[in-house]
């Protein structure tokens, strides 16, 4: 997707949002039940833009939802794109480039994820505090989209205040929250093994097959950035089980509860957080 193309897709979602959003929260694999806890929703289908397909993968309802939530204005994106499907860089943080331009101040990300680290069972909530990009793309390689740096840094691509606040929300709410590096790679392979050992090597925590071109497209943006991970199963190897997508799903709608009583909190009071 082009400037152009983007900036015809955005007018488009402009016209049917009720207000400008101050937050944009993008919802993964099994954990989209937060959007329908939504106020006054607005919904509008991915595939009902210029430009946009449909979400295609399980657990993904594939709609923007706009509306209040905890008090705020939110824009939330249920489902997401991903490289493997075949669908460019530029589609991918598509999503994320109109959150911005629609007026959005800091984006929440959330995705499923393998546990790399042994002690990351099931359910773990992980704040992501870094990032390994191991997908073999860069959703800035090409034109430079306008407003956007040519070369932004990433020394803190998750905002420190907001991964502050993140850790004082779940304590306060008594919800246990890990922190760890998430390794961003291609897919739709589960990883062998071998590869597994390779990424605890190299310092990963967690692994999955999104967010990372998400968190570069909303830096180069000027969007603030905080983002958990929940841990829907033990890595390849890590206990010698084969791994399903039914059991992320299964394991998003078990921690429906606990997860979605930290992102309405940490949305509550993003403000807290103060400027970029």
């Amino acid at each position: 997707m082009n400037p152009s193309q983007l900036d015809t897709a955005t007018d488009a979602l402009r016209r049917r949002l009720p207000f400008e959003p101050e937050i944009m929260v993008v919802l993964g694999s099994g954990l989209g039940a937060l959007a329908e806890a939504v106020e006054d929703p607005v919904s509008i289908p991915f595939g009902a833009l210029p430009g946009f397909p449909a979400a295609g993968v399980q657990g993904h309802s594939g709609r923007w939802v706009a509306g209040h939530l905890e008090g705020r204005r939110v824009l939330i994106q249920a489902g997401r794109f991903h490289l493997y499907e075949g669908h460019p860089p530029t589609m991918v943080v598509a999503p994320v480039r109109m959150g911005a331009r629609l007026g959005a101040r800091s984006l929440l990300l959330t995705n499923a994820a393998g546990g790399i680290d042994r002690g990351f069972e099931p359910g773990t909530l992980m704040l992501i505090e870094d990032h390994l990009n191991w997908m073999g793309r860069n959703p800035l390689v090409g034109e430079a989209f306008p407003g956007e740096p040519r070369f932004p840094d990433m020394t803190a691509a998750y905002d420190p205040a907001l991964r502050t606040l993140a850790l004082e929300v779940a304590d306060e709410l008594g919800i246990p929250l890990a922190q760890g590096v998430y390794a961003g790679v291609l897919g739709p392979t589960y990883e062998t093994p071998a590869e597994i050992r390779m990424l605890r090597t190299l310092g990963a925590d967690a692994v999955g097959m999104s967010t990372v071109p998400e968190v570069i497209a909303a830096n180069a943006a000027g969007l603030r950035v905080v983002a958990i991970s929940l841990v829907t199963n033990h890595a390849a190897g890590v206990t010698g089980a084969p791994l399903s997508h039914d059991e992320v799903i299964a394991a998003g709608a078990a921690a429906a509860e606990p997860f979605g009583r930290l992102v309405r909190a940490l949305i509550a009071q993003e403000a807290r957080a103060g400027a970029k």
